[in-house]
């Protein structure tokens, strides 16, 4: 994708020629994540119905999106949300009419966008038009992931099992070279209030002018999500995270907030430190969803298939009113869906995630 953006080139004067009609037409382009793409559009929802709360944003979205860019590369399309889903077929539908032209990547056929999402027959319509109005170029897959071909050399993730009571001095170590990464420490005591997108803020209480310090449990037991690590990306080209744990099916909501921010800083070129409990190769446990049915009712189990952690189940049962609840040997003990499809999403998504901290790991990796 980047290739392709930096080869389409842009006169100096914001102007080319057609060879047909030798009338000047002016060329504009964006490259941009879909994640940020999509908070961008939610944005321009948000301000619009702040003025109109009555009115249709999404035409006056499309148009405005029109005069700004003649050609829209996504990186990484991906459909997870049924929000989403509604926005992005009617917005494409608009772009295409005046004239836009889109490319994307991904990581799903057409087909497979938004798997086993609520409501997904409202969003069939969308892929058929995928399919008949864009050349959908399949790459093959060899097999083979590039990312894992750069050496991890770069000092970035750190791991001292604590339950090992006796290795005081590696962990000790650990912290010596994530204070020696961190540098100098800021001047004062206030915490930094960066500001996000819709309004929000993320409070960051030990930073510095180039690098931020988080413990785990704030950036990913908080309801924090892809604006608010945008944010700080775009804020701090280095952030140091420490406490992380090992990540399996116990752990979806924290882990899929993990991940978006090694998304956020994979796109933006941020070096993202962390300070783990487990080696890198031991940080994501693989795991797969599936619904089984007994005698009528459905469940949805979510099984580990790697990694080194105890062995665990976590079923979902549906109840006849449509609800899910998680269940134990003692009983329900949660009131949360876990969604096939976002389960399945998120297990595909941690190895992409494993393999981009290989590549992040890097010396060369990070804002220069």
């Amino acid at each position: 994708m980047d290739l392709f953006y930096a080869s389409v080139s842009v006169p100096d004067d914001n102007s080319c020629c057609t060879n047909d009609s030798h009338k000047h037409i002016n060329i504009t382009k964006r490259r941009v994540h879909f994640h940020e793409f999509m908070l961008d559009v939610h944005h321009r929802i948000f301000a619009y119905k702040q003025r109109y709360p009555q009115g249709d944003a999404i035409p006056i979205i499309a148009q405005q999106l029109a005069q700004e860019a003649q050609l829209l590369c996504f990186d990484e399309f991906q459909v997870t949300d049924v929000a989403d889903a509604m926005i992005l077929k009617r917005l494409f539908l608009l772009l295409l009419d005046l004239d836009v032209v889109v490319v994307a990547t991904s990581n799903r056929s057409p087909d497979a966008l938004y798997e086993g999402g609520i409501n997904r027959s409202l969003f069939l319509p969308f892929i058929d038009m995928l399919k008949h109005t864009f050349d959908i170029i399949s790459m093959e897959d060899s097999g083979k992931d590039y990312r894992l071909e750069n050496r991890a050399d770069g000092q970035s993730y750190f791991w001292s099992n604590k339950k090992v009571h006796s290795d005081n001095n590696s962990k000790n170590n650990m912290q010596a070279q994530l204070e020696k990464i961190f540098g100098s420490t800021a001047s004062g005591t206030e915490a930094e209030i960066i500001p996000a997108l819709f309004g929000r803020t993320v409070q960051v209480t030990r930073f510095n002018d180039r690098c931020a310090w988080f413990d785990f449990s704030e950036l990913c037991y908080q309801p924090l999500g892809a604006a608010d690590y945008i944010s700080l990306c775009r804020r701090f080209p280095v952030i140091i995270m420490e406490r992380v744990p090992q990540l399996d099916a116990n752990h979806l909501n924290e882990a899929r907030r993990f991940v978006t921010l090694i998304d956020a800083c994979y796109e933006s070129r941020t070096r993202l430190v962390l300070a783990a409990q487990v080696p890198l190769d031991e940080l994501f446990v693989d795991f797969e969803a599936q619904v089984e049915s007994s005698d009528g009712d459905e469940e949805l189990i979510v099984n580990e298939k790697g990694g080194n952690s105890s062995s665990f189940a976590t079923t979902m049962i549906r109840t006849k009113e449509g609800e899910y609840y998680e269940w134990s040997a003692t009983g329900r003990i949660g009131v949360s869906l876990a969604q096939l499809s976002s389960a399945n999403d998120l297990a595909f998504s941690f190895r992409r995630a494993a393999s981009r901290l290989v590549e992040m790991g890097g010396n060369e990796w990070g804002r220069q």
